[in-house]
C-alpha cells in the first residue's frame, strides 16, 4: 500500500516560517554570545553620544552657555567651593566672544570646553554649507579664545539630523547629547531640580545643565546635587574622559 502526503500551500508557508524563526532565534543567540550588533550596522555612520556603558561610578556634569551675564559666575563659584575639578562646558561662540574673561576663568579652572555652535538655531533647518559655516565659525572663535581646538559639540536646542552629524564628524567633532536632563531652564524650583538629577543619575551618565541666565535656580541646587552624587560614590569626569575607552550609547537618527 502506498501513502501520499498532500501538503497545502498554507502548510508549506507555515513550515517555512517556522524554519525562518528558528534560524532567527539562533542568530540572536549567536550574536549575543559573540557580542555582535545585530540591528545596528557597524558602519551606520556618525551618531550622537548620550551616555557610556560602564560599571565605574563616573559621570559628566555638562553646562551649556548661550547668553546672559549673571549665572555663569555663581555656578563656577559653586564648582570651585566644592572642589569639582572636572566638568565640560559647551559655549556658544557669540557669548564667548563677548565674555572673554569668563571663558578664561573656565579654561584656567581646568574645565573642558566644547562648542555649542555659533548662531542659536536648529541646525537641521540649515543647508549643508550653512551647517559647515556655523561649526567652523564657532571653532575659529573658541580656538582663538582658549588657544585649544575644541573637538566636542552640542548643538543648539539639541537639534540635529544625519547631515549635521556627518558634517560635524568630517570637521573633527564628536556630537554630544545627554541622558539626564536637569530641566533647570524651566526653573521648577531648587528641590525639583535636585530630585530630578539625583533620581536619574547613573554610571556613565552625561548630565545636562545650563549656565545661561535662563537657569535661575541651578546655582542653588548644584551644591546639593554635587554632595548627594559624591555621597553615592560618584566621581566627576569630563565628557572626553568618560567616553575614552568606553562603550558609548548611541541613538540612531532617522
Amino acid at each position: 500500500m502506498r501513502f501520499f502526503w498532500v501538503l497545502s500551500g498554507k502548510r508549506i508557508r507555515r513550515a517555512l516560517m517556522a524554519v525562518v524563526a528558528i534560524f532567527f532565534a539562533l542568530g540572536i543567540f549567536y550574536a549575543e554570545q559573540e557580542n555582535i550588533q545585530v540591528f545596528m550596522p557597524l558602519n551606520s555612520g556618525p551618531a550622537a553620544i548620550y551616555s557610556v556603558d560602564t560599571d565605574k561610578k563616573q559621570l559628566a556634569l555638562t553646562f551649556d552657555i548661550s547668553w546672559g551675564e549673571e549665572r555663569t559666575g555663581p555656578i563656577l563659584d559653586v564648582l570651585e567651593q566644592k572642589g569639582v575639578k572636572k566638568a565640560t562646558f559647551f559655549l556658544s561662540s557669540p557669548w564667548a566672544e563677548t565674555h572673554p574673561d569668563v571663558v578664561k576663568r573656565i579654561a584656567d579652572m581646568g574645565f573642558e570646553i566644547g562648542s555649542h555652535g555659533h548662531r542659536h538655531v536648529n541646525y537641521s533647518t540649515l543647508n549643508e554649507e550653512q551647517i559647515r559655516t556655523q561649526i567652523r565659525k564657532a571653532h575659529q572663535i573658541l580656538t582663538g579664545l582658549t588657544k585649544q581646538e575644541p573637538n566636542l559639540i552640542r548643538y543648539p536646542n539639541g537639534d540635529f539630523d544625519k547631515r549635521v552629524l556627518k558634517i560635524a564628524d568630517q570637521l573633527g567633532y564628536t556630537s554630544i547629547q545627554w541622558d539626564t536632563d536637569s530641566l533647570d531652564w524651566m526653573n521648577p524650583g531648587k528641590e525639583k531640580i535636585i530630585n530630578r538629577v539625583i533620581s536619574r543619575a547613573h554610571p556613565g551618565d552625561i548630565i545636562l545643565m545650563h549656565a545661561s541666565d535662563s537657569s535661575k535656580q541651578l546655582h542653588e541646587a548644584l551644591p546639593v546635587i554635587i554632595d548627594k552624587l559624591q555621597k553615592k560614590g560618584y566621581q566627576f569626569v569630563t565628557v572626553s574622559e568618560l567616553i575614552a575607552g568606553s562603550q558609548v550609547e548611541l541613538n540612531p537618527v532617522d
